[in-house]
């Protein structure tokens, strides 16, 4: 318990920023870890009125077994616990899981506790007191940083006989280049990112074109078709529509 009265302000409308979820469209899994109860709620309050997976950890080993069983993509963790320190429990999730996002919650605005937090393997930190638009302003930039760096670490996606090299920007299908526009690579690069999986036009919408055609879902099936003579033309069907719910890609080889 560190003493700190915080006064968190009300959580934004979900609708003010585009959902973030897993690549499997589910929700994204968030540990918050933070010895005070209400400080806790709060906070696991806010991130699933995001519409993600939250749960809370009141002691640094319960945050780690946390961390064993529902591999979490970002965690909130609080430097001062009642048992283990947080770098102590920051330190020992990096030997589980080096990519994960922590977002430190510190009482100490000292700079050497801030280098503290980042030296041990943080990824940024909020002081207390702190307002809960900038814990879910701040996670989601952790998100999205380490999604690009994740996409710049697989640069090419391979899905069946199809090849995606995001770094050179190329398609091929059985080793035959597929020349795409912009668009077209975007609208690919998210159905090779979410194979076997079926991806709703709401969620393409979002991911694609980010709302930008005001939630027009005929734009999503020009596009697809547009694809499909493309990538499918001549070949066995990658590209298959399920009626009333979305869009899936997978191997002609997976297709009943």
């Amino acid at each position: 318990m560190n003493g700190t009265t915080t006064s968190p302000s009300p959580a934004p409308s979900a609708g003010e920023q585009p959902a973030l979820t897993r690549p499997d469209g589910s929700p994204l899994r968030v540990l918050v870890v933070d010895d005070e109860p209400h400080l806790a709620e709060l906070l696991t309050a806010a991130l699933r009125y995001e519409g993600w997976h939250a749960r809370a950890a009141l002691d640094g080993r319960g945050a780690l077994r946390a961390v064993r069983d529902d591999r979490p993509d970002v965690v909130v963790l609080d430097v001062m616990l009642p048992d283990l320190d947080g770098l102590t429990v920051l330190r020992r999730i990096r030997e589980q899981d080096t990519r994960v996002p922590v977002l430190f919650l510190t009482a100490r605005d000292a700079v050497e506790d801030r280098v503290a937090g980042l030296l041990a393997g943080g990824d940024d930190y909020v002081t207390k007191p702190f307002s809960l638009e900038e814990v879910v302003a701040r996670l989601r930039a952790l998100l999205r940083r380490a999604r690009t760096t994740a996409a710049e670490q697989d640069a090419a996606l391979v899905v069946g006989d199809l090849v995606l090299d995001e770094d050179a920007r190329d398609v091929t299908r059985g080793g035959d280049p597929v020349t795409l526009t912009a668009t077209e690579f975007e609208l690919l690069r998210y159905l090779m990112r979410n194979p076997r999986h079926v991806l709703s036009k709401a969620q393409i919408l979002d991911r694609v074109w980010h709302y930008d055609f005001g939630g027009q879902a005929n734009i999503v099936e020009l596009y697809i078709s547009y694809l499909r003579r493309k990538v499918d033309k001549g070949r066995a069907p990658m590209i298959h529509t399920v009626r009333g719910v979305g869009y899936i890609l997978k191997p002609g080889a997976d297709v009943a």
